[in-house]
Formats: C-alpha cells, structure tokens, sequence
C-alpha cells in the first residue's frame, strides 16, 4: 500500500497516537507524518504511507495554514490555555484599530523563540521533557515568516477579550507563539485558546478523512483507492516531461540532459511556476531547483535536480519503477 493520506486530527489525540491507530486499521508498519500537531489541535495532518514516505520531507517544507483563537487578559505557561496560568489581567480593553495594526506587524519576516513546552532539542534533550521537569532553559530565537494574516472575529466587549484569525506560515512557525506575541505587541497577556490547522502539504480539509471514515473504508476494503499519489505532494514543484527516449535513463536513475527536452515545455514550466509561487505563499528556497519528471503519458517518474552549469537534470529520488 503506498500513498497519501491526509487525516483530519481530533482533538485529545497525539500525531503520534493517529500514525499509531493507521498503522492498525491498515496493517502496514510504514508510515511517517508530514508535521506535529499538539494533542488539543485539531486539523490537517498528512501521513505518507509505504514508499511515499520518501515524500515527507516536502511535505514539511511546504506553507501550513492555519485558523486560530487567541484569548486576551491571561498568560500560561504552555502559551496556550490548557497551561499553568502565570499572568492575569483584571481587565483588559482593546478597539479594533488597536487589532488590525497588531496584526499587520506580524506580516513578513519575524523572530521567534521556540516556547519551553515544544519538541525543539537543547543539549539532546527535548524542551517539554526540561519542562515537565520545572526546567527553562535559554533558547535561540529563529527566523519564520507570515506570509498572511486575516482577522475573522472579534469579542471586545468582555474582561478577557478574545479574537480568531487565519494566518499563513512558513515551516516551524509556532502559533501559540504568534499569540504571545500578539498579546506583547498589545501590552497584554495573551494565550492561545484554540487551533485548527487548515492547510498542509498543500492538503485541506476536503482531502481529509476522519479516523472513523478510514476504518470504515479498510473494512469494506476500499481503503487503497482513497491514497492520493506521492506526486500530489509536489504540485509546488516545476514539473518536466521527458520522452519515450529519454524515459529509460530516468527510471535508471541517469542525470538527464537539458538539450533532449523540449525547452518550450521549460519555459512553460517556469512560468506556471513563477505564478503558482505568487499564489501559494513560496517554498523554502532549497525546492526552487527541484522538478518532478514525468513521461509523455503522465507517469511520475522522480524528483531531480536542475543544475544549469552543466545544463542536466540530476536525479534525486526515483520513483517508478521500484518497488516497496
């Protein structure tokens, strides 16, 4: 069995718990997520099973959305509201011009630390587990971007005010965080009151299937049919097509050169790619050399790698043609 499979995480459950109960109901021992949620999140979590798992790394790098409610007028220690209360405000009162600017400078490029409560190693050792312990440690702060931030509500009129809002992000953004920092920004404390992840891999809710939907599908044996591709993780990608000619070195693992495929379909490809950039919010740099390979009839070959000095693709992973 191989393929993508987006869940839609209840809330109360682990990523880990969710990998546990899919490997169960599916029986297969081979399969890696594309991306922690934390227990009280609810949403998009992409599991790669069999030889898609070669994908999850992708998967990761791609932009997550998500939708969020940041409670005002009380600061915790896990940033979020299921925490130890460590700050309270009696009153707290916010307009919604006050909202809007707080919101508008967290667009772009920011600098975050990591919380104490978090999966970030410091010396070999996970931060929750110095946690647990009543440990805090210094920790480096880390370079993430926004690309989007929308407000979708607002309760002002209450002692601790609280607002929901979308926001997109790069790769390790932490949303309690964002919050916090919202609510510093503000000169109030502030946590994270509820989560759901919206977007990842370039999956939503309508790929997702619940875990009850899936034990459901694998009883009647219809489970295979509802995978997605390992190739649908990497739409984000320039895409090539090679000829029948070339289609034998491909599978081989050979470097391909540039001069046996067509540059129109390059060029084409670059542009589609240059819009699609504008479109979904840029991935990291290190993908903007990548192209997925493709033969004439559609079939997924591999991901390579473009390498203009030499003017050859050059292979990465292949695909097609191996087996599990």
């Amino acid at each position: 069995m191989d393929g993508i499979l987006a869940v839609w995480k209840p809330a109360g459950w682990t990523s880990h718990d969710v990998v546990a109960k899919v490997r169960g109901i599916l029986r297969t021992k081979r399969i890696g997520h594309a991306g922690t949620l934390d227990p009280m999140v609810t949403g998009v979590l992409p599991l790669c099973i069999g030889r898609s798992t070669r994908v999850v790394e992708y998967l990761q790098d791609r932009p997550k959305a998500y939708r969020a409610v940041l409670q005002f007028g009380v600061a915790t220690d896990t940033e979020d509201t299921t925490g130890n209360i460590i700050e309270e405000a009696a009153q707290v009162t916010l307009t919604e011009e006050d909202i809007h600017q707080a919101l508008r400078s967290f667009v772009g490029e920011i600098d975050q630390v990591p919380p104490m409560f978090s999966a970030v190693k410091v010396d070999g050792k996970r931060l929750y587990e110095l946690a647990r312990e009543g440990v805090t440690v210094e920790r480096k702060s880390r370079r993430v971007t926004i690309y989007e931030i929308e407000l979708l509500d607002m309760q002002l009129n209450q002692p601790r005010p609280t607002i929901t809002f979308t926001a997109v992000c790069s790769k390790g953004t932490y949303i309690r965080t964002l919050c916090v920092d919202i609510g510093k920004a503000l000169g109030v404390p502030s946590a994270m009151a509820g989560l759901t992840r919206t977007m990842s891999g370039g999956f939503t809710e309508k790929d997702c299937l619940t875990l009850e939907q899936i034990a459901e599908l694998a009883a009647a044996r219809e489970m295979e049919s509802k995978l997605l591709p390992a190739d649908s993780a990497l739409s984000h990608l320039k895409r090539v097509e090679i000829n029948e000619g070339l289609e034998k070195a491909a599978l081989q693992g050979q470097k391909l050169p540039y001069d046996r495929i067509h540059t129109d379909v390059l060029g084409r490809v670059q542009a589609e790619a240059e819009a699609e950039v504008q479109a979904e919010a840029q991935s990291e740099a290190h993908d903007n050399n990548l192209v997925t390979v493709y033969n004439e009839s559609g079939r997924f070959i591999g991901i390579y790698e473009q390498d203009a000095d030499s003017s050859v693709l050059r292979p990465v992973k292949v695909f097609a043609g191996q087996s599990s």
